[in-house]
């Protein structure tokens, strides 16, 4: 058991699965809204550095409850390693910079538009903020007010797609990340909207390819003159 801010992290199972260590705890805490940082130590390095091959109840936002898990691939992160190793959990509470609000995840945005960006912050630096699409930077303003609210503009010459991200990089602090959840951009007009047929004289021409005459005739006229109407009757 590992102590974490008042609460504790208990380690109840550590199996080996293939090429995986699988490790079963227990994050107790007598409020279940509280959040915490997590990370997993190995001695090989006496418990100097976290490990970084781990996936499931571990980093950012960890919520407290029994029957957490965490998983471990020991072959990425050490290759073929023998010998025994002791583990250990640590965790601090988790209070992000910023807190995103209902953003992302469903949503698609035109080039060429502007839309607004809200979270809740949870420090007073400055923040930078980047519209991304994949691992590439499409832009952003740097230094901006951890004020809880920003405009950001989607360029007119944005590829679309739908991998695109909000970054929020705390200015002092780059190891202090945040992404929103991915969403979509897509052209301002869509395609069908742009073609239309071509317009002469108030008379749709229209060009017959292949026709049944064959030789050398000439190809038709076409003229602008509109037919005589009909003389009105006495």
């Amino acid at each position: 058991s590992v102590a974490s801010t008042a609460q504790t992290v208990a380690i109840k199972k550590v199996e080996l699965a293939g090429q995986k260590v699988i490790v079963h705890f227990d994050l107790e805490d007598s409020n279940p809204n509280n959040e915490y940082k997590l990370d997993l130590y190995s001695s090989k390095d006496n418990f100097v550095a976290p490990l970084t091959k781990v996936k499931g109840d571990i980093g950012n936002e960890v919520k407290p409850g029994a029957n957490r898990k965490v998983e471990w691939s020991i072959y990425e992160e050490y290759g073929p390693y023998k010998g025994k190793l002791a583990l250990e959990i640590r965790g601090k509470a988790f209070v992000p910079f910023v807190r995103i609000k209902d953003f992302g995840t469903g949503k698609s945005f035109k080039r060429g538009s502007s839309q607004n960006l809200s979270w809740r912050p949870g420090s007073t630096n400055p923040i930078n903020i980047e519209l991304v699409k994949g691992g590439q930077r499409i832009g952003g303003e740097m230094g901006q007010p951890n004020n809880g609210n920003h405009t950001f503009y989607i360029p007119d010459k944005a590829k679309p797609g739908k991998d695109y991200r909000i970054k929020i990089t705390d200015a002092r602090n780059s190891e202090e990340v945040i992404f929103s959840e991915y969403f979509a951009v897509k052209p301002k007009v869509g395609l069908l909207l742009k073609l239309s047929p071509l317009i002469v004289g108030g008379v749709v021409a229209a060009v017959l390819l292949g026709g049944g005459g064959g030789g050398n005739e000439p190809p038709p006229v076409l003229s602008n003159d509109l037919p005589t109407p009909p003389a009105s009757p006495n």
